[in-house]
């Protein structure tokens, strides 16, 4: 089957034009002007709308044990809702959970790949390190993952010490692996945490005030000298402050190999809304900072300082002793109210899969923060190339995997819980007005979302394994 996508405003992460994009069965054959479709060729006019490449969200969770519940959606509703909001490939994390790594990939197969939604990737969290690790490591590329993550926080249960950061970063540059790092400071978060508790404070907001955001550029800084002890490559996910951002482009400007993410949650949030009677809502980690962060991210990302927007998506219910429907059924998950009388035990984790390419075109492009070549840069060609699997994902171009979106321009929505399709209560951005919007959503070729209506199945998506990772 041939589709034609006729006279719209093609974006890419380098031009923008008025032309046609050419589908032939899961590929893009074609990509020109006026060109001229066979008759059995379906002719979809798009002319007046932007065509994109479908998103490529590198940082989410599904299915995620946390905090005496699990994360909301699994790789069925979160790939769907990734899908309704343009992101037709996104990556998840294998947990570290037994002495061997292979087994732990299997597990996480046997979870996602019978439910995907959409095309899927993952990486590998590397949470306690010793010599069978070491060894095991280079394996990862024979299952199609060239990246493992690190912690610096987390303590006792997820984090690693300087010096197995070390030996990781080493590793992983022998066998052409990219790591990945959360970068916060786990011995004050620990400290601050005690005396938080002790006395008497439980509220939301000190989830924040607990880790605070000099231990997070703090942790960035030893990072990339970590890696150029290694002389490796390094990633630092979901950036948070403006003073991370700022040790980024100074590192970058020297020729360092760090690249560098952020979230749409720490362009548009701060402190003040975990300090709201509903501030549960907006417990993540790292945490919301502060208006000038907002506005020193934003700037950077104008400046192309960062590479990758992703969403960190890791959902809970806010109310989870009240059910909500999902596909006719009745869903009951426990969530936020774990921890209502003490904010420690509030799962950390946002809903933003489905919200990222919506908010960032609307609140970016729109805005001016972004123009649209790096709006498409930073949410799919970006991270396609990084995490290796460029060209077949993130761009259109002939030979690409048909990955498509196709926006209305001027056919606004007010968004929210209903619209965004998370497994979840609540959304960030309800009542945001979207002035353009996501009509159609093609994924390898197939129509999968076509005017809100969802034309896929569990199970369409592909697991993607990557080649050589890519440092931009």
């Amino acid at each position: 089957m041939k589709t034609l996508l006729k006279s719209g405003k093609i974006i890419t992460a380098s031009d923008q034009f008025i032309g046609d994009v050419l589908i032939e069965g899961e590929k893009i054959s074609a990509v020109g002007s006026d060109l001229h479709p066979d008759a059995d060729t379906v002719i979809v006019n798009a002319s007046g709308k932007f065509i994109t490449p479908g998103g490529v969200d590198a940082h989410a969770h599904f299915d995620l044990p946390m905090a005496g519940t699990v994360s909301s959606d699994d790789h069925y509703t979160g790939l769907k809702a990734a899908a309704f909001g343009g992101t037709t490939t996104v990556f998840d994390f294998v947990s570290q959970d037994g002495p061997s790594l292979k087994k732990c990939v299997d597990a996480w197969h046997a979870k996602a790949d019978e439910k995907a939604a959409v095309d899927f990737g993952c990486h590998m969290n590397i949470t306690a390190f010793n010599d069978q690790v070491a060894g095991e490591i280079p394996d990862l590329r024979e299952m199609g993952i060239n990246s493992v993550k690190v912690f610096t926080a987390y303590n006792g249960r997820l984090r690693l010490q300087d010096g197995e950061i070390f030996q990781v970063l080493r590793i992983a540059k022998e066998n052409r692996l990219l790591v990945m790092v959360h970068a916060e400071n786990g011995d004050v978060i620990d400290i601050l945490t005690d005396e938080a508790v002790k006395a008497g404070h439980h509220a939301p907001e000190w989830h924040a005030l607990t880790r605070p955001a000099e231990g997070s550029i703090e942790n960035v800084f030893r990072t990339i000298s970590l890696a150029q002890q290694a002389q490796a490559p390094v990633y630092i996910v979901h950036m948070n402050t403006a003073g991370e951002v700022q040790i980024l482009k100074k590192a970058r400007e020297k020729g360092f190999p760090v690249m560098g993410e952020t979230c749409p949650q720490y362009l548009y949030f701060t402190v003040d809304d975990l300090r709201k009677a509903d501030g549960a809502k907006w417990i993540c980690s790292p945490p919301m900072r502060t208006r000038a962060d907002n506005e020193g991210i934003q700037k950077f990302l104008g400046e192309g300082v960062l590479q990758v927007i992703a969403t960190d998506h890791c959902p809970f219910f806010f109310d989870g002793t009240h059910p909500i429907l999902y596909e006719g059924k009745e869903v009951l998950i426990p969530g936020k109210e774990l921890g209502k009388d003490d904010f420690t035990k509030i799962p950390n984790g946002l809903p933003g899969v489905g919200d990222r390419m919506l908010v960032l075109w609307n609140y970016g492009v729109r805005k001016q923060m972004i123009t649209p070549q790096q709006f498409v840069a930073m949410t799919s060609t970006n991270p396609a190339k990084i995490f290796g699997l460029y060209p077949q994902k993130g761009t259109l171009m002939p030979g690409a995997d048909a990955d498509v979106l196709v926006w209305n321009k001027n056919a606004p929505i007010r968004y929210g819980v209903r619209y965004a399709q998370h497994r979840t209560d609540y959304n960030l951005y309800e009542g945001w007005e979207m002035q353009d919007t996501i009509q159609k959503v093609y994924l390898r070729g197939k129509l999968i979302v076509d005017d809100g209506n969802w034309l896929g199945s569990r199970g369409q998506g592909k697991f993607l394994a990557c080649s050589d990772p890519t440092v931009i």
